[in-house]
């Protein structure tokens, strides 16, 4: 049952609790996140029949049950699962042919060879208790914190979850060494009137439930869809010539960046196939260092000193080959650059056109070259149109001509005169004062040799 209603999802569980109608049901979220997702298997019928089911809890918890009432389930259903002790509420994840290569993904090795059985679907009393239940978790978080801080234990309570029964509830705490908890317990069982189960999480593991934004610019990897962790190494970033820059590899986390690991395969399987250069190369001109690898390229670096990058030359490892099989042999190439195998590499340039400086000055330059070019075309075409007319024209033509050419003149010399007076008014007064400044001083400059001249 859906509505138009719009709900606040469920903080790390991935739903929504829908209120719209007299009995309470719940709405699974589709998105990105930790706990979602991808049923690629899911229009293909299934190879081999399974009664085992995918069942999705809090943040990353998840387990596999077993369906023993023959119940019609399919993803997103709501069901009561065996749980030890009562039953807890969870949500089907997955079903068919993805559950059994998911279990071998992970692992899961059921408790004395049997799985946990699946009761029955959740009905509107179970709906109930279960919110009831989730409603307490932040409340009881606080309050064990509190405890804790007072009973001196160098932990911190990072997350509670409450079983769907409200029987039993999972404290998620981070510590950096062991803690000795034993008398916690008792307290909280006193307090809150539940069976207690403490359960260990790491930094990477309460990030992923704080959440943020990465160096990226993205969400965290760990708070949308990373649900289990991989050790990470500084070897990771050697690998890769990455800089071991602490700072730029540790994540929100204080431990190194997860993302280190996407690419890792790539370039350690690219490395397999790089020759290993020990020792300088030998050429006539003198010995090379190496000094950067580019293995996605394929390329390395060689420089003529030990200690500075000069005389850089980048060449193919084809030919690297050749050159450590050339100076195994006891012989030194005459060059280690084989002008047939440098790769002309085109540096990329992000800067348009739109973003040059020189763009207005070059449209200019363009634009006067052709008008001068006109004009002279212009006035080339006119002197042989009046020299063709001079021969042709009759003497009261010519006068006419005269009459016209000096009407034509009057009329420059008064366009002249106009544009004289416009350019004297034109300037501002600094402009004004700055040209009377400056023919003054060319005066004075000129006047300067005349007082100087040695007398004879």
């Amino acid at each position: 049952m859906s509505c138009n209603k719009k709900h606040i999802p469920e903080p790390g569980r991935g739903f929504t609790l829908c209120d719209c109608t007299a009995d309470l049901h719940v709405e699974p979220v589709e998105g990105c996140f930790k706990l979602h997702e991808t049923p690629w298997l899911e229009e293909y019928p299934d190879n081999i029949p399974t009664d085992i089911f995918e069942v999705r809890f809090k943040n990353t918890r998840r387990s596999y049950y077993k369906n023993v009432n023959n119940l019609d389930l399919k993803r997103g259903d709501i069901v009561a699962v065996e749980a030890s002790p009562g039953h807890d509420i969870g949500i089907i994840s997955l079903t068919g042919d993805m559950v059994a290569k998911q279990i071998r993904r992970t692992g899961f090795t059921p408790f004395n060879g049997e799985y946990k059985k699946i009761y029955r679907k959740a009905k509107p009393y179970d709906i109930e208790r279960w919110q009831e239940a989730i409603a307490l978790e932040h409340d009881t978080m606080i309050q064990s914190r509190q405890i804790a801080a007072e009973m001196g234990l160098d932990m911190k309570i990072g997350d509670v979850e409450y079983q769907g029964d409200k029987i039993k509830a999972i404290f998620y705490y981070i510590a950096e060494g062991r803690v000795d908890f034993r008398e916690l317990i008792k307290v909280f069982a006193e307090r809150f009137h539940i069976r207690i189960e403490m359960k260990q999480i790491g930094a990477r593991q309460e990030a992923g439930r704080i959440g943020g934004i990465g160096a990226c610019g993205r969400e965290l990897c760990c708070a949308s869809w990373i649900s289990s962790f991989s050790s990470v190494t500084t070897n990771a970033a050697r690998v890769q010539d990455i800089s071991l820059n602490p700072q730029k590899l540790a994540g929100q986390c204080s431990k190194l960046k997860c993302c280190l690991m996407y690419e890792y395969d790539v370039y350690a399987d690219a490395r397999q196939t790089m020759p290993r250069v020990r020792e300088p190369l030998q050429a006539m001109d003198g010995e090379y260092y190496l000094v950067k690898t580019d293995i996605l390229a394929r390329t390395m670096s060689f420089s003529s000193s030990k200690d500075t990058m000069s005389n850089l030359v980048t060449i193919p490892t084809s030919r690297v080959r050749e050159i450590i099989a050339a100076n195994r042999a006891g012989r030194k190439v005459e060059s280690i650059v084989n002008k047939d195998d440098i790769p002309t590499i085109e540096e990329p340039t992000f800067r348009t056109e739109e973003d040059s400086i020189t763009r207005f000055d070059n449209q200019n330059k363009r634009r006067r070259n052709r008008n001068r070019r006109d004009r002279d075309n212009r006035k080339r075409q006119g002197q042989r149109t009046e020299g063709n007319e001079a021969k042709e024209n009759t003497p009261s033509e010519n006068h006419d001509n005269a009459q016209g050419r000096e009407n034509r003149e009057g009329r420059e010399g008064r366009n002249r005169d106009r544009r004289r007076n416009n350019r004297s008014r034109g300037p501002r007064d600094g402009q004004r004062q700055n040209r009377t400044e400056g023919q003054r001083e060319d005066r004075e400059g000129q006047r300067e040799p005349k007082q100087n001249k040695p007398q004879e």
